[in-house]
């Protein structure tokens, strides 16, 4: 009797400790996930910070006086790069950027010259292709983030995560009222 008591408590250990591993497991990839997708983020707006300098040059060509806007791109854009910036403190730098880039592009709605400029609306077109593929991995990231967060929240994943540390609310990667209000403008 002692011996199927004892295999029972040893089978009921196992179940325990492979339920505890598969757990732990579990919120170990989406931790992971989450920071996969935020590294896609910045990708993608490493890219929208390169297409920038090309994007003033040439409307600083057409619109040598305006040179307050295009400069305000630059710093908008230097300060988005900054290192060390927090998901919520890029957010609020892209936002700002993004509103500066809007008036740029509302330059050509000004000059005539730039908006038929060939290389001008390349820039565009690769600027909007960047803004999509922002988005797009923006909203990955917070489903990410938001799996994760439900998986640190329910149960056994609230029990689990505190074993081996490491794991904590991520933050969302919001867009603010800067960015929707940014005005839209289609050269085509």
């Amino acid at each position: 009797m002692g011996l199927v008591v004892g295999g029972v408590l040893a089978v009921l250990v196992a179940v325990l400790l492979w339920w505890i591993v598969r757990t732990y497991n579990r919120l170990i990839r989406l931790r992971n996930q989450t920071q996969a997708s935020w590294a896609q983020i910045d990708v993608q707006l490493k890219r929208r910070h390169e297409l920038i300098p090309n994007l003033v040059e040439g409307a600083r060509g057409y619109a040598a006086h305006e040179r307050g806007t295009l400069e305000a791109v630059i710093t908008a854009r230097g300060a988005a790069e900054e290192a060390g910036l927090g998901v919520t403190d890029k957010a609020v730098a892209e936002e700002l950027l993004t509103a500066a880039l809007g008036k740029v592009l509302a330059l050509a709605e000004a000059y005539p010259q730039l908006k038929a400029d060939q290389h001008f609306l390349k820039l565009q077109a690769e600027l909007t292709t960047a803004e999509d593929k922002i988005a797009y991995a923006r909203q990955f990231y917070n489903s990410a983030v938001q799996t994760y967060h439900t998986a640190l929240e329910s149960f056994p994943g609230n029990v689990v995560s505190g074993f081996g540390g490491g794991h904590a609310r991520r933050e969302y990667f919001e867009a603010g009222a800067t960015a929707q209000d940014a005005p839209r403008v289609n050269l085509a």
